[in-house]
């Protein structure tokens, strides 16, 4: 369990969230709220509403004063892999050689205990100094990573939601199992952790090529005897992964029916990349209310491809935004948006500071069907709070001077800011870092 939160806390700064999802390519639109000088008052660990910042709450309130810093809600990484960030920055590989080459030997040091809890602890805390408050995570297959990174987010106050990797084909034998032994240890593992505190439980299905038909199935059931369980894996992030998904079920019409077949389409749904979709694709997502975790760093560093978030969001999809570190470059979500940016100006289309912000924040939360929790600064949501310096050095102070309006100082920020931006994250009313 994790420790009592302070009984009234008040941080007085400038308060930035979501009331609705923004438009596409609006720089201005109705559902961003900016409340600049107020107090947002957190009591017991949850958010209970805002004054301005000249009605300072009573004396019961420890309070803390943040004066021209932005109050953001906790940031939410939608696909990110903690044993990876051993092999972030490895040089030289695309998807497949990747897994081969700096993934499966990192995942396979996991086994041992001590490395899965310092594992989980490093991770954890690099989450935290990057404003990331909440994330949906691929621990390993061994059963110890996941005991580990729940206990250790448990301590933490966090909004975790992770499950033991699923493969039993195509990956080096310490890695795989088979199918009967990985149910029985998902099954152990939700009845242990599944909605206890804060945690839930993710059936995760590495991708389809390192899993059986067989195994598919059995996670099919996962899903249907443990409602309100999530399922997360991958989907047609590169070309050649696609190739092969096709040579390995020659009977699926797509990567996605793969995956629709053995009932694991839901609205709990996380597909990660979802880059290489057609039309029939996204509107059987829009359909189920799953969502894709757009990465764009690690698409970028991994030469992956282009991810169309615009048909994703006509068709009706729920985008949201993971770091896929190590494949990402940065844990940081803000460096994450400045390469969907970049992404999307390479496909001719401009992303808003806003559509970004939103997808890392209430935008997710809607997706993990957690609105009521976490993503806004609304009253009755868990104070999972971070507070941000706007510039950090002298370029980025010179560049926010020059800023005409919040949308360019906020595109700014997204686009130069870092970790050393953070000022402080807090986690459930608890200041973690």
């Amino acid at each position: 369990m994790t420790a009592a939160p302070p009984a009234r806390v008040a941080l007085r700064g400038d308060l930035l969230d979501f009331t609705a999802a923004p438009a596409w390519g609006d720089v201005d639109p109705a559902g961003v709220r900016f409340r600049a000088d107020h107090w947002l008052l957190i009591e017991s660990g949850r958010i209970a509403g805002a004054v301005p910042g000249d009605q300072p709450p009573g004396d019961d309130w420890l309070k803390h004063e943040y004066p021209g810093r932005l109050i953001l809600p906790g940031f939410i990484d939608t696909h990110v892999h903690s044993p990876q960030l051993d092999v972030i920055a490895s040089y030289g590989s695309a998807l497949l050689d990747w897994l081969d080459t700096h993934t499966f030997p990192a995942e396979a040091r996991y086994a041992e205990e001590l490395v899965a809890r310092e594992g989980a602890a490093r991770f954890l805390d690099a989450l935290l100094a990057h404003g990331t408050t909440s994330a949906a995570v691929f621990p390993t297959v061994h059963k110890v990573s996941v005991d580990t990174l729940f206990e250790a987010a448990q301590a933490r106050g966090m909004r975790l939601i992770a499950g033991k990797i699923l493969m039993d084909r195509n990956a080096p034998p310490e890695l795989v199992d088979d199918v009967a032994e990985a149910e029985r240890e998902c099954t152990e593992l939700i009845g242990r952790w599944h909605g206890v505190d804060r945690l839930a439980y993710a059936v995760t299905v590495r991708f389809a090529p390192t899993s059986t038909p067989g195994q598919l199935a059995m996670a099919g059931r996962l899903c249907t005897r443990h409602p309100g369980v999530y399922m997360q894996t991958h989907l047609a992030e590169n070309r050649a992964e696609v190739d092969w998904v096709r040579e390995l079920f020659p009977e699926a019409r797509s990567y996605l029916d793969v995956y629709a077949r053995n009932q694991l389409l839901n609205d709990r749904s996380v597909f990660a990349h979802g880059i290489w979709l057609d039309a029939d694709d996204r509107a059987a997502l829009a359909g189920a209310g799953a969502q894709i975790a757009h990465s764009p760093s690690s698409n970028l560093f991994l030469g992956s491809g282009l991810f169309d978030w615009r048909a994703n969001i006509d068709a009706g999809v729920a985008v949201s935004l993971g770091s896929d570190v190590g494949g990402g470059t940065s844990l940081s979500m803000l460096r994450t948006m400045a390469d969907a940016y970049k992404v999307q100006a390479l496909r001719g289309e401009r992303l808003t500071a806003w559509v970004a912000l939103h997808a890392a924040t209430r935008g997710a939360a809607h997706a993990l069907r957690l609105a009521g929790e976490i993503g806004s600064l609304e009253a009755g949501a868990v104070a999972d709070v971070c507070v941000w310096a706007v510039a950090v050095g002298s370029v980025a102070v010179q560049r926010d001077n020059l800023a005409r309006g919040l949308h360019a100082r906020l595109f700014a920020w997204m686009t130069l800011a870092d970790d050393r931006n953070l000022v402080d994250a807090w986690v459930a009313g608890i200041r973690r870092a």
